[in-house]
């Protein structure tokens, strides 16, 4: 499977990069264009969960034991398992649907539908499953009652903001506003000041010095990362397409690699600092960290029911508030509890999309000179 992954991070790569040559001033706009700041806040939280939050703190130990990591420091090896590089996957998927899916209509067809549909809602399970998984983990001494609990109500709340799009973008641009909230209280209780900040900050620049090692697989581990940003790539390009504003190719590339990495860099550069220095957290940033987390399963969960109810025509025009509510959260919770008695990975959903990548790129080829035809027609408007 690694053998596949690497490949086909190599194709998407190169991809974007002959994007970037060939359309690079080319103009995106989305049927609901929002301003650069609405965008990236929605892209930002809606493309990430509650790993981003929690999972650094557990994983800067691993990156420092294990030979496999050496040839840099574990924030480098963190910074790179979810910022800049790995965001190119999201251009590509988002160029896809703003230029050449509205021509290709490939995920119009229903074979391609219903695939992809299942694929977002194994995924919305995933991630709902790995919350409750991890939740001993998040809230020590968690009753079983009220972890199934939780979890239920995460649910409920993510199908309940899905019901109409304004909930999304509000809910996205607030969350964003509370996660840099978490950084700067993080930032102020450690006591690392501004020079600390920049102390830690620098050990980021491993990753830049070692980029190419991040291009495939360092480990099974760094695989399961890979195949997860893949099983989420096409389906947060399908929804966030809708919000583009009038940006230039070239503009869309570098917004996606470098603005939603500065927080992610922020973030992962205090969490270090504590694990340097061996600072334990008090019970107020647990709680903060552990709230935004939530927010951010919402937010994840909101988006995609969002989509796949469109894709699937389950939507609150057809079912009414209370039959999408109900029919989306026995589903949503129902896999989720499913997920326990079954061996279903994301790197299986991972593969699956990457099988959808190479429909893309076939009916793509087949279909190449009219595309580029219409590419032409439009830029001599």
């Amino acid at each position: 499977m690694n053998t596949i992954l690497s490949f086909a991070i190599a194709v998407t790569l190169l991809t974007s990069a002959v994007i970037i040559v060939r359309f690079g001033r080319m103009v995106l706009r989305g049927n609901d264009p929002l301003p650069l700041a609405a965008f990236m806040a929605i892209l930002f939280t809606s493309g990430l969960d509650v790993g981003l939050i929690m999972f650094p703190l557990t994983e800067f130990p691993v990156y420092e034991a294990e030979s496999v990591y050496g040839f840099t420091n574990p924030l480098a090896i963190e910074f790179g398992f979810w910022g800049f590089l790995v965001w190119a996957f999201y251009f590509l998927t988002t160029f896809y649907f703003c230029v050449v899916e509205p021509r290709l209509k490939l995920f119009e067809i229903g074979w391609v539908k219903l695939v992809n549909s299942a694929v977002i809602i194994a995924t919305c399970a995933f991630t709902g499953f790995l919350f409750l998984s991890y939740l001993p983990t998040y809230i020590v001494g968690i009753s079983e009652p009220l972890r199934y609990g939780l979890v239920a109500l995460v649910v409920l709340l993510a199908v309940l903001s899905s019901t109409d799009i304004r909930y999304v973008k509000w809910l996205g641009l607030g969350s964003t506003a509370l996660f840099l909230s978490l950084i700067g209280l993080m930032w102020i209780m450690s006591g690392m000041g501004l020079p600390g900040l920049v102390s830690s900050a620098a050990n980021i620049g491993g990753y830049f010095t070692n980029i190419r090692k991040f291009i495939s697989p360092l480990s099974d581990y760094h695989a399961f990362y890979l195949f997860w940003w893949f099983a989420w790539s096409i389906m947060i390009g399908q929804f966030v397409a809708r919000f583009v504003g009038g940006l230039k190719v070239w503009q869309l590339l570098i917004a996606l690699l470098v603005i939603p990495s500065i927080p992610i860099a922020l973030w992962f550069s205090v969490l270090f600092y504590y694990h340097s220095q061996s600072i334990d957290l008090f019970s107020i940033q647990r709680i903060f960290m552990i709230t935004v987390g939530i927010i951010f399963v919402v937010n994840s969960l909101d988006s995609l029911t969002r989509l796949y109810s469109e894709n699937l025509n389950l939507t609150v025009a057809r079912l009414g508030g209370p039959g999408y509510v109900a029919t989306h959260w026995v589903l949503l919770f129902g896999l989720i509890l499913l997920y326990q008695f079954t061996p279903l990975k994301i790197e299986w959903i991972g593969l699956v999309v990457i099988g959808i990548y190479g429909c893309i790129y076939a009916l793509t080829f087949i279909q190449r000179a009219s595309l580029l035809a219409a590419y032409t027609k439009e830029a001599s408007a």
